[in-house]
């Protein structure tokens, strides 16, 4: 069955109505509508297959579009309420969450955000009582990690530290630097780069200069593979590393091999074999927000099955383990993941492969 097929069968309300009876309601919002349609069918495409995959849950979708509005966030919610889903899972914008949270709330229906990376938005859990989790990570992971991970493989190695002055590019740059002084660290040179020009053979020469064999860039895409290119062009040996702006679409200078980038995995891979022929049978290519919205399905058939049939209370979510097709999933006291699934990739000339990284 082709994506295509999925679509016309999920239609526009209650997918699977006909089998739906007395089944219980997940509520499925993701946004069918404007310029982030293409995620939305990315993460309907991963909830179906996972509901007729467990069709013995006792579970049927209720979709709707939240259009990654606030508007239609409101009114996914409001549908959901009308229907008495038992938990909601999806959302791709920060916009159609923070509306539909307090109608969700106030009827006690659990929310597990597939993409949704916001601080606030568990930041603010306690004060605002909206029972949510999420599986998309925390803005701030990736500032976090790219510390913690580059100060254990660089423990040995001159390095320096750059960005391009942006708030994103400063701020992740500053980290990194954090993490290092709080290892008893420190970059051998600190510099900020002024982006999108032609080249930083200049930036390249001082970092070489001040001996460093290694070297974060906070900034875009375009502007580290300018770096890490003219990096290779003077023969410095040095190694460039960047954030996950470096699975931006490829610009006019491509990457360099040997490249680190520090982001989340793309989820593209399947171990289980019949998770794995369930999406070639449909020829569904497991990419994008497809894997991590069949393993918010799984989580919320997991909670849901833990629930007495009489207990109209909402599922715990935090604080247990979920085995999901992503792999164990737990949740903290805030709602986030409990482990940051930020990690070193290193660029072998074609793609980022996994890098090994020392133990915190």
């Amino acid at each position: 069955m082709r994506l295509a097929n999925i679509i016309l069968l999920a239609g526009a309300g209650l997918l699977f109505a006909g089998t739906a009876g007395a089944q219980t309601l997940v509520g499925l919002a993701v946004p069918l509508s404007g310029p982030s349609a293409i995620l939305g069918e990315q993460m309907r495409a991963g909830a179906v297959t996972a509901s007729e995959l467990l069709q013995n849950s006792g579970l049927a979708l209720e979709l709707a579009d939240d259009g990654c509005t606030a508007e239609g966030g409101a009114t996914a919610a409001r549908q959901f309420v009308a229907a008495r889903v038992k938990i909601v899972i999806g959302f791709l914008c920060t916009e159609a969450i923070e509306a539909a949270l307090p109608i969700l709330s106030t009827e006690n229906i659990p929310v597990i955000a597939v993409g949704v990376r916001t601080d606030s938005l568990t930041d603010r859990r306690v004060k605002t009582g909206w029972n949510v989790v999420r599986l998309a990570p925390r803005a701030d992971a990736e500032r976090d990690a790219a510390g913690r991970i580059l100060t254990g493989l660089w423990r040995k190695e001159l390095f320096a530290i750059v960005d391009d002055g942006t708030i994103y590019g400063r701020e992740l740059s500053e980290s990194v630097r954090l993490a290092a002084e709080q290892a008893s660290l420190k970059p051998v040179f600190v510099d900020t780069f002024r982006p999108q020009v032609d080249n930083q053979i200049g930036l390249v020469g001082r970092v070489r200069k001040a001996g460093a064999t290694h070297v974060f860039a906070g900034g875009d895409r375009d502007d580290i593979a300018i770096i890490a290119r003219d990096a290779a062009q003077l023969d410095s040996g040095i190694v460039v590393a960047g954030g996950e702006t470096l699975r931006a679409p490829p610009g006019d200078v491509p990457l360099t091999a040997g490249m680190l980038m520090i982001a989340p995995p793309e989820w593209t891979e399947i171990d289980d074999p019949a998770i794995a022929k369930a999406f070639a049978d449909r020829e569904i290519q497991p990419e994008g927000y497809v894997l991590p919205a069949f393993a918010a399905f799984e989580v919320a058939a997991e909670a849901l099955r833990s629930l007495p049939s009489s207990n109209e209370a909402a599922p715990a979510l935090e604080g247990r383990e979920f085995a999901t097709v992503l792999g164990p999933i737990r949740f903290d006291q805030k709602g986030d993941l409990s482990q940051n699934p930020y990690r070193a990739f290193r660029f072998d000339g074609s793609s980022f492969k996994a890098v090994e990284t020392p133990a915190p």
